[in-house]
């Protein structure tokens, strides 16, 4: 079984930044593209950021420009800087292999508000 630790949540005031961190194991890292997830209350989990296997990203509209995401292939973890964060960023972020999911780490809570 896949494990993924994601880490870095926390609250922070809109306009904050935070980098959160994802460690996986159990598989070889870099061979997967991996993503960011999220999920906020009462809606669907939601991809918003990839990162293939060549460095290549993508980003839902909702975070362009304002989230980055990297990866280190040595040390099995990807990462996902957040800035200009908005309460709607307010959820649990997760990491998976991006569109073809092993099970799910226990993510970690970001909360954006004053």
């Amino acid at each position: 079984q896949v494990q993924l630790v994601e880490s870095g949540g926390g609250l922070v005031q809109p306009g904050g930044s935070l980098r959160l961190s994802c460690t996986i194991s159990g598989t070889t890292f870099r061979l997967a593209a991996i993503g960011w997830y999220r999920q906020a209350p009462g809606k669907q989990r939601e991809l918003i950021a990839q990162i293939g296997l060549g460095g290549g990203t993508r980003y839902d509209d909702s975070v362009e420009g304002r989230f980055f995401i990297s990866r280190d292939n040595e040390k099995n973890t990807a990462y996902l800087q957040m800035n200009s964060l908005k309460p709607e960023d307010t959820a649990v972020y997760y990491c998976n292999r991006a569109h073809a999911e092993w099970n799910w780490g226990q993510g970690t809570q970001v909360t954006v508000s004053s």
